[in-house]
Formats: C-alpha cells, structure tokens, sequence
C-alpha cells in the first residue's frame, strides 16, 4: 500500500487529503471506508453520495471490487463525471470539476457556480457578487492584460447606475502578485489558482470576457476583451467597440452578437482536460518545494495542451521563465502558425455602416 495524495474536486475547495491505497495497472484502489476521507463521497445502496445529493450508479462492479472492500478512486470520479489523473511516479491524484457544469454553460448558458477567495482570502461567490447585469473579467499577472483594471473599474463606474457589476477573475498562483494591480480599485478581485473558472467556462486565454445576466445567464459567452488600449499596437485589438456593446447590453438589454454558445467556445478536449490536471499537480509540487517534481508535471501539461494560454503561459512564471520574454514570443509564433486556436468569439471589431458587428481575431503583432 502506498500513501496517495489526492488533490480534490476545486467547486468543492479543492481539499488536498491523503490515503492509503493500492497504485497498479492505472489503478488506485482504496477501501470503501475510507471514500469519505479521501474524495467526500460515500458508497451507498443507492449509488455515490455527498450530504443529500446522490449519483446512481448502475453497475458498481465498474467501481473496482465495492464487494470485496474496495472502489478504485479514477473510476469513482469517473462515475462521478469529473476528469482525474493519477500521477503514480508521485503517488497524486488529481479531480477536476464536473464536466456537466461545463456543459450548461456551453450548451445551455447557465453560468457554472464559482466560488473563489478574494485577495484577502474570503470566499466570495461570483452569483452573489452581482445583482445586476455583470461582466466577468478572467486575467492574469502573466499577460500584460494585468494592467486593464483600472478600465473595467471606468466602465463599471460608468454604468453602474444603468446596472452594470464587474468582477475580476486572475488565474494566479498568488494574491500578492495580484494586489499591486487592484490597488485603488473597488470592483472585486478574485484569485483562482486552481483554474476553476478557466475549467468551468473552458476558457483557454486572457483577457477572456463573459457576460452573465440578473438570472445568472450566460448572454455572451467567452470573447477576447480589453479594457484599455495600453497594449492596442501589440494584440491589434482596440478595446471600445466590446465596451461599446457592454453599454448597449446595459442600457437596452440587446447582445451584439447571436451565437451558439456551444459552437462558439467549443468543449475543453481530453487533453486539455488532463493537461489543466497536471499544472494542478505541478503547482502542489512546487508549494511543496519539490521542484523536479513541479517541472515534470508542467512539462506534461505544456505538452498536453501546447497552445492553451492558461496552461503553458501561465505556467511560464513558476517555472522560472519570463512571460513576457523569448519563451513568450515563442510560444505566440507557434501559436499564430496553429491558426490561433482559442476557446471564445474573437475580438469585436467597429460596427459597419448599417450598424452591423464584425468580428476579428486577435492576433499579436510584431
């Protein structure tokens, strides 16, 4: 029996436990008694259960051996409908998010429930964080974007009278790097170090920009957004025709753009999946000081997911390499040659003479 390391479900809190089980053939199996501990989930008549919400399970022989004492830990999560990977060279399991949350929102636009600490470390619900019409910014200390808040804090400024709320989403590891940038605003801030949002809206870049509804509804889904034009002459992209249509959004309720959300953005594949899993293994590793084990991890997500932004650009700075630096302007050319692939609308463009949207690709230049 070895010691596992399980890295939990991040809509749940992400909890790090640890149990003993049995890592062979792919598998890791753990006694039935110790499920709870393990992921929060108990194995009942009726199926997997957390607190009173259960999940039927038809053939519990898929479980692993549940007859004799035993469930295998990837094929519960499977069950479950959250994608996992074990790490057996480092006795770590990591859980993602439930797939199906993902899905509403891109299929059925319901806007997945997101919980995430604030700078300070509360816990703060982005549903509660707006009562009105809201714009969810996700950025990062890693890309120039970082510097954008102070033009959201503008536009929400602008419009809050008219029912607009912003809240800022920074996919980083830590608060600190974050703080500089919030400094003398008050729209919220959020911290997401484990990527549950870029999971739950499978969003692959920043500035990424959702628009969510008073009843919590997707309106716009994933598009490319700036909120300044510090760096216009960089990304091609000027920030007012999207703050444009935010407005119009606003004050009459009209969406600039009639889009199948699911086509849109396209679902996260299997391998971006597993790639988000890895970086999540990759950064307990490094808070644990366990540098090889943090670069082995990240070098597998890079290589899962070589043009998610999330993945391979944030993981640049807890790597030891420079965002904005050569690896950067590698990764963007090898990027551009791809064909840009991005999980969202690309940026909005001025409207043409009839008062119609064009849109174009953000693409970096230089």
């Amino acid at each position: 029996m070895t010691t596992l390391t399980v890295l939990g479900d991040p809509t749940a809190g992400a909890a790090t436990t640890s149990v003993e089980a049995d890592l062979a053939a792919g598998r890791a199996l753990v006694a039935v008694a110790d499920l709870p501990a393990a992921i929060g989930w108990t194995l009942k008549p009726e199926g997997l259960c957390r607190g009173d919400v259960c999940v039927p399970v038809r053939d519990r022989t898929a479980l692993g051996a549940p007859e004799a004492g035993t469930v295998d830990l990837l094929a519960v999560a499977a069950a479950l409908g959250r994608p996992a990977l074990l790490d057996e060279a480092s006795a770590t399991l990591a859980i993602g998010a439930p797939s199906d949350l993902r899905r509403q929102a891109l299929a059925g636009r319901q806007a997945p429930p997101v919980q995430l600490p604030d700078l300070d470390g509360n816990l703060r619900s982005i549903s509660d964080l707006h009562d009105d019409k809201a714009v969810v910014v996700a950025f990062s200390t890693w890309c120039g974007c970082a510097y954008d808040l102070p033009g959201w804090q503008a536009l929400r400024d602008e419009l809050a009278d008219d029912g607009l709320d912003v809240v800022a989403v920074a996919l980083d590891e830590d608060p600190e790097a974050v703080r500089p940038f919030a400094e003398g605003l008050d729209i919220p801030v959020l911290v997401d170090r484990e990527h549950v949002l870029s999971e739950l809206y499978a969003i692959s870049n920043v500035p990424t920009v959702v628009w969510i509804d008073e009843q919590d509804r997707i309106a716009r889904p994933n598009g490319v957004a700036f909120g300044t034009d510090t760096f216009r002459d960089f990304t091609g992209v000027d920030s007012e025709p999207h703050k444009d249509a935010i407005r119009e959004w606003v004050r009459s309720g009209s969406v600039d753009v009639e889009v199948d959300a699911e086509d849109a953005v396209g679902d996260l594949s299997e391998d971006e999946l597993q790639a988000r899993l890895r970086f999540r293994i990759g950064a307990e590793f490094r808070r644990r000081g366990d540098a090889d084990g943090a670069e082995r991890n990240f070098a597998a997500a890079v290589e899962l997911a070589p043009h998610d932004w999330t993945v391979r650009r944030a993981a640049m700075p807890l790597r030891g390499m420079n965002p904005f630096g050569d690896e950067f302007f590698d990764m963007a050319q090898e990027w551009e040659d791809a064909g840009r692939p991005y999980h969202g609308l690309p940026a909005s463009e001025p409207t043409d003479g009839e008062g119609s949207s064009m849109s174009g690709a953000w693409r970096p230049r230089g």
